[in-house]
């Protein structure tokens, strides 16, 4: 990787000197510069991955929204807002122990070496059975939670919920198994062929299944979808790995060691949790299946730009783990590339709110354009908390990490749900802005440690030592 020298170097006198070489104070200058630091970043596998998962989050964002345009088109609102609960709903019982793993298989599927295989497999399978025993406490309270997922009684749609879950389960997982073995590469593909298929079934059920159509679409591609990206993961890619030579200075981790990285991951992990996906329901399970459709649509807006600034985190840990000599550089660079792209996106996005929703119909730039703007501007913040998050995860210091998020979790479920009955559906905006606001200030000092670090990997300091120390027994 270039110096910051040689960067410098490419705006110099002299290289406007070379024969046959562009001014590169033109437009054309301008652009070979950042062809060559483009092809400099791909060369780094942090920006690799980073960039690459950042590409999914933005191809999964066009196609999403061509997904639910033709939704919105083709359903009647109630079904599409009931749809979208059921989704929502689908995804947070998912995501019980699927989020909360993450963070550990980023952290320990780099280093894993001959042990990956198991690692990946005991991760699939822990999660997927909490996911399905949450699921089915779910269907059997079913009335607690509203008229929009009562659809779900009776054997047949509970079992179906029921596997989708399980399938969604690992779908979720699939994808930071793929950045931890530094194949992310391979998840735009995935997510390519996962959207088009799921809207060409759309269109095809529209007919056919007037009231489930959505849903069903949603499933049936992400089934077909496992099969062969966890052949390609467990027959090519965790061998490979498991014969290449560990980073220096790291040894294939204990269960006991993954376990009690999870014993303070988790928890914090499950609090983002909260936010992401139970407070749409139980925003879902306070109105109409139509108001809630508005709701849903800016709120999976807003989720997708939040989800920016989590892909660049998620390749810092993996980076952060192989080489924590390296975490204080990394997270400089992994900040400066988060903002050049998740800042013009975000303003954007508030600028342009009112326009990309009433794509969906006027009832959308009605209802949710002061959520949409609220949500693209609380990212701003959140660059700032994933970074430390990750780079706090990377040094493993999981009560940081647990205390970090539960708080943020606390005041963002807090204030949401206080503001509800006053502001509606942008509660949750006013409550994530306010909310990663005030965190972004708190963590800032240990963002400056982090961001400051010199010497070898390791605690830094006394504090962090007995940290390290209190998890350990």
């Amino acid at each position: 990787m270039s110096t910051r020298g040689g960067d410098a170097a490419l705006g110099t006198t002299a290289a406007h000197d070379e024969p046959g070489r562009p001014d590169e104070r033109g437009t054309d200058g301008r652009l070979a510069v950042l062809r060559r630091r483009l092809l400099r970043d791909l060369r780094n596998p942090l920006f690799l991955n980073g960039y690459a998962l950042m590409a999914n989050t933005g191809l999964t964002a066009v196609l999403g929204m061509g997904y639910w345009l033709l939704a919105a088109r083709m359903y009647s609102p109630e079904d599409f807002g009931r749809s979208q609960a059921l989704i929502t709903a689908m995804r947070l019982f998912a995501g019980l122990i699927a989020l909360g793993l993450t963070g550990a298989l980023a952290r320990f599927v780099p280093i894993a070496g001959r042990r990956t295989g198991a690692l990946i497999g005991r991760g699939y399978l822990v999660a997927t059975l909490t996911a399905v025993a949450a699921a089915v406490g779910f269907l059997l309270t079913l009335p607690v939670w509203g008229e929009n997922y009562a659809t779900l009684a009776g054997v047949g749609p509970g079992v179906f919920f029921v596997a989708s879950v399980a399938i969604w389960c690992v779908f979720t997982l699939q994808d930071v198994v793929l950045a931890g073995l530094r194949k992310a590469v391979w998840v735009p593909v995935n997510s390519l062929c996962f959207g088009l298929i799921k809207m060409g079934l759309l269109v095809a059920l529209a007919g056919a299944l007037p009231d489930d159509g959505i849903y069903v679409s949603w499933i049936i591609p992400t089934a077909l979808a496992l099969i062969p990206v966890n052949l390609f993961i467990f027959g090519v890619l965790v061998p490979r790995h498991a014969r290449r030579a560990a980073p220096a200075g790291t040894s294939p981790p204990k269960l006991r060691e993954v376990g009690r990285f999870l014993a303070g991951d988790y928890p914090g992990a499950f609090s983002i949790l909260a936010i992401v996906y139970f407070l749409p329901v139980y925003v879902a399970s306070r109105i109409s299946g139509e108001m809630f459709g508005y709701f849903a649509m800016a709120q999976t807006l807003g989720a997708m730009i939040e989800l920016l600034a989590i892909n660049m985190a998620t390749s810092l840990t993996v980076e952060g783990s192989s080489d924590r000599s390296r975490l204080a550089a990394n997270c400089k660079q992994a900040m400066r590339r988060s903002y050049l792209i998740i800042a013009p996106v975000s303003l954007v996005t508030f600028a342009a709110a009112p326009l990309i929703l009433s794509v969906f119909g006027p009832g959308f730039a009605e209802h949710g354009t002061l959520l949409l703007r609220l949500m693209a501007l609380a990212v701003l913040p959140r660059v700032l908390i994933e970074i430390y998050l990750s780079g706090t995860r990377a040094e493993g210091r999981p009560r940081t990490l647990a205390v970090v998020q539960i708080g943020l979790a606390v005041l963002v479920l807090t204030s949401s749900v206080l503001l509800l009955p006053v502001a509606g559906g942008a509660a949750v905006g006013y409550g994530l802005l306010f909310s990663e606001i005030l965190v972004a200030l708190l963590i800032l000092p240990g963002l400056r440690r982090i961001l400051s670090r010199t010497g070898p990997p390791g605690p830094a300091n006394a504090r962090e030592a007995a940290e390290a120390a209190s998890w350990s027994t």
